[in-house]
């Protein structure tokens, strides 16, 4: 099963309705958004893009300057 935690698209929402989402399809659901398209279509989800993480740690790819 896809892991939508490692997908690009995946995101958290305020609602606690509908916690989760998917901006490659649009929507906010209750559960995993791949386990939703699974349901409602019956194909895996297409749209699964690994997320890219960066070998650089936080604190150094911000470049905001917060020294007094």
């Amino acid at each position: 099963m896809i892991n939508c935690f490692r997908c690009e698209f995946f995101f958290t929402t305020w609602n606690t309705d509908f916690p989760r989402g998917c901006k490659a399809y649009g929507f906010k659901t209750r559960e995993m958004p791949a386990e939703f398209v699974k349901k409602t279509t019956g194909t895996m989800c297409l749209q699964f893009r690994e997320k890219q993480i960066s070998d650089q740690p936080a604190s150094q790819s911000s470049s905001l300057d917060f020294r007094i």
